[in-house]
């Protein structure tokens, strides 16, 4: 797999120039410097990835996601695979805490309209995709090569803060392992680019009621590392994963 671990500045650009074939695209600098110690770690069967933090939500992971796709497109040097990483919260018991989650399906799990029989999502509304599908072959050597459970992975712009909450989302997504905030916006820019997209999340707390003393972001950080130290092994970033 043709990457490279690029140093970032301050606003988290790549000061050794856009280009390589994969980008990993991050919420927050706490989940970039994980995930980028994690490849560093397996420097010698990568050269060239990239990695951002795009911003905290859905919009500004897409709007992070299609910059760095439009650059690295008009520099003659595009991108062939975009995943999400970070941090999120695990449904139990397929995903406790400490534990790794890929995505089956990137799933907008709040866009659409809530109506007296209940939430309608937006592509049954007749305005667009409801989710974004990881190619299975690529999906699958993801969560092998990490040890990670598989499913849908739940994207959400309010974090679910009760029983009542996560026990409406795994009724509306069953099977669903994680829930998180970025995944859809990345999965929407990649789309409209053309780019196979995946998502890689370890778990830093429960989904259910809210409770920050129970969360164990370190953990969960730590987890991320590990699993980016893993992946390059096991993945060849290019067309032939459809």
């Amino acid at each position: 797999m043709s990457a490279r671990v690029s140093e970032r500045d301050g606003g988290g650009r790549d000061r050794a120039g856009r280009g390589g074939r994969l980008l990993v695209v991050t919420a927050v600098a706490a989940e970039r410097d994980a995930v980028s110690a994690g490849l560093a770690s397996a420097s010698s069967a990568m050269v060239g990835a990239t990695v951002i933090a795009g911003g905290v939500g859905p919009a500004a992971a897409a709007a992070a996601t299609a910059t760095e796709l439009t650059l690295a497109a008009a520099a003659g040097e595009p991108y062939t695979l975009v995943v999400s990483a970070g941090i999120g919260g695990g449904f139990a018991p397929a995903a406790p805490v400490g534990s790794l989650a890929v995505a089956e399906t990137i799933v907008a799990a709040d866009l659409g309209a809530q109506t007296p029989d209940g939430f309608v999502p937006v592509a049954d509304l007749g305005f667009g995709v409801s989710e974004h599908r990881t190619p299975g072959r690529l999906g699958r050597t993801l969560a092998d090569a990490v040890g990670a459970s598989y499913g849908p992975v739940l994207t959400v712009s309010t974090v679910t803060g009760s029983a009542e909450r996560a026990a409406e989302l795994t009724a509306r997504h069953p099977g669903a392992v994680a829930e998180a905030m970025e995944g859809f916006g990345v999965a929407e820019a990649a789309a409209a680019a053309g780019v196979p997209v995946a998502e890689v999340r370890a778990i830093s707390n429960a989904v259910g009621p809210r409770d920050r003393a129970a969360w164990r972001i370190g953990e969960a950080l730590a987890a991320l590392t590990t699993a980016f130290g893993k992946l390059p092994a096991a993945l060849e970033v290019g067309p032939e994963h459809d």
